[in-house]
């Protein structure tokens, strides 16, 4: 099963959980430190949200599509890279509490878009990469020097 992913860097965890957790009439399908992500069913999402800074308004961190298999995501990156776009590929890569594989593309407005599967669950966040002033496991670690966008 494929599924959008949104994730959001949030000022205040809790009450976004609440408000989340009342909107979609889910709770959450993972808690960590920092963190929260949703298994929205109806309709299919994954809603990430990522603790940013007190006082900040909630702002998209990255956007994505999870797939099933590692062969889906090999399938996006041939399909990708034959449109004509820029990507970064990253293996067993551990993000968001979750081991990956994935590839990154940025939208024409510079926005990051991740196409990936989780292959088993980790104990840390992520590698903490620097996405504007906020830290993230989510964006590639060469996002900013990175030929991404339309190649």
């Amino acid at each position: 099963m494929s599924r959008v992913q949104l994730a959001l860097n949030v000022a205040d965890l809790e009450a976004s959980v609440t408000f989340y957790s009342r909107l979609f009439g889910v709770e959450p399908a993972k808690r960590r430190p920092g963190y929260a992500n949703f298994a929205i069913t109806e309709p299919p999402l994954k809603l990430v949200l990522i603790e940013g800074e007190p006082g900040q308004d909630t702002r998209l961190d990255h956007l994505g599509v999870e797939v099933g298999t590692t062969d889906d995501v090999t399938a996006a990156t041939e399909r990708l890279k034959e449109a004509g776009l820029a990507t970064f590929e990253e293996n067993d890569t551990s993000c968001c509490y979750a081991v990956q594989d994935k590839v990154w593309v940025h939208g024409p407005g510079r926005e990051p878009w991740e196409i990936y599967v989780v292959k088993a669950d980790a104990d840390t966040l992520g590698k903490g990469s620097v996405q504007g002033d906020s830290t993230t496991c989510c964006t590639a670690t060469s996002a900013e020097t990175a030929p991404f966008g339309r190649g």
